[in-house]
């Protein structure tokens, strides 16, 4: 930060993201396509470009081919003024095995810490959609004098078992305890109907969070992850405080989208997310222009409308040929809609083709798919499960070029 204490960026995109298949059968989940034109790490990337963090490492592993090229091709910063978003797969710098989990990832790592030696550490996850400053977050860890900050959500507490759980002490700052997927934790002290989930977002003062690795890496019990075992390490030293995501502005923000936070990590989440953006008020608002999420944009021409083709309540990128009828769907680049063929509630990824005459309902379609002149998807229920993947809420799902009966 200008000015002011240094801070490194580390984002954690790893992920395997099994439970998004079959989007993450070619791809590392952070590189998902979303809302048309990003991918899902443009969201904490430009999250952190936006709180002036300019360095940043984005540690991959899984399938990273995909979201290396994006990070290389798209966020390129200043090198005059040293600014950098760099892809850092495994190197087995330390033996020869891969990352063993988030922690390890970090402490396989260390040499771009030694190299940068910076006053704090800001640590990310990479697959989650939302809009958050930073800054905010690491003024508090500054004046709160924390070894580690973890941001929690507030959530209706029967939700709890399906996220970690942040329990705070009776001041509602520092951390008692982490309580994994809870049944029945205890309210929040200021309202006891809500608790505090982790939202994998962490600030540390650089020592600690050097001393905490170096103490996971000598235990051979541990699962050597950020959340499972470097957290619940300095929560019992008492050196851990949350952050409460609800106290964070960011400029430009209506009240209506302030604090949205999505976990897209299975299909039918992926598939709630992309309807927050469709209304005409949205539920998360990707127009901020005082906020923006970034990405790399196509040299493509504009959306054309023809033969009596339209779009309601949708997002059509550029390059997209709409001759059909589309309804609360988001369509990304080169996406093409023949005479004839409906698609409703879908989310179709670049350069899906819709034939003539063909249906299209509540389906997320990858990249490259040609759906043929009459054929159905998400028309049939007991016939997509015998072909297709489709989640528990009944949304179709087809990989990337993935061939349409």
């Amino acid at each position: 930060m200008r000015g002011g204490p240094s801070v490194l960026g580390i984002v954690l995109a790893g992920g395997e993201g099994k439970r998004l298949m079959p989007l993450t059968a070619d791809r590392a989940k952070p590189a998902v396509p979303f809302g048309g034109t990003y991918r899902l790490v443009d969201f904490v990337l430009s999250n952190l470009v936006n709180a002036d963090i300019m360095r940043i490492c984005v540690l991959t592993q899984y399938k990273s081919h995909s979201l290396n090229r994006h990070i290389t091709t798209t966020w390129r910063m200043s090198n005059l003024l040293g600014n950098y978003v760099t892809p850092v797969p495994a190197q087995q710098r330390l033996g020869p095995r891969w990352f063993l989990g988030s922690a390890d990832a970090i402490y396989q790592s260390l040499n771009l810490v030694h190299d940068e030696h910076p006053d704090y550490i800001v640590v990310f996850g990479a697959d989650h959609v939302y809009r958050m400053d930073a800054r905010q977050m690491l003024q508090q860890h500054i004046e709160g004098g924390a070894g580690a900050t973890v941001a929690g959500i507030r959530i209706p507490r029967v939700e709890a078992p399906s996220f970690g759980i942040i329990t705070p002490a009776s001041d509602g700052v520092r951390v008692e305890r982490f309580l994994e997927k809870p049944a029945d934790p205890p309210g929040l002290p200021d309202d006891p109907e809500r608790v505090y989930a982790s939202m994998g977002n962490y600030v540390f003062t650089t020592k600690v969070l050097l001393d905490a690795l170096d103490r996971d890496a000598d235990d051979d019990r541990s699962v050597h992850d950020m959340g499972g075992s470097i957290l619940p390490m300095l929560t019992e030293a008492g050196q851990v405080q949350v952050y409460d995501f609800d106290q964070n502005h960011v400029p430009g923000e209506t009240e209506r989208d302030h604090g949205y936070w999505r976990d897209v990590g299975t299909l039918d989440a992926y598939y709630e997310a992309h309807t927050d953006l469709i209304s005409i008020h949205p539920v998360f608002n990707l127009y901020n222009r005082e906020w923006p999420i970034y990405t790399h944009t196509l040299q493509l021409p504009p959306a054309k409308f023809v033969a009596g083709g339209i779009a309601g309540e949708s997002m059509v990128a550029p390059g997209c040929i709409i001759s059909g009828q589309v309804t609360q769907s988001v369509l990304s680049p080169g996406v093409i809609i023949e005479e004839g063929a409906v698609v409703q509630g879908s989310i179709l990824h670049d350069n899906v083709r819709i034939g003539r005459g063909a249906v299209v309902r509540r389906a997320v379609l990858d990249k490259n798919i040609v759906v043929p002149p009459g054929a159905t998807v998400g028309v049939n229920p007991g016939r997509d499960k015998e072909l297709y993947h489709v989640s528990a809420n009944g949304i179709v799902a087809l990989g990337k070029g993935q061939r349409v009966l």
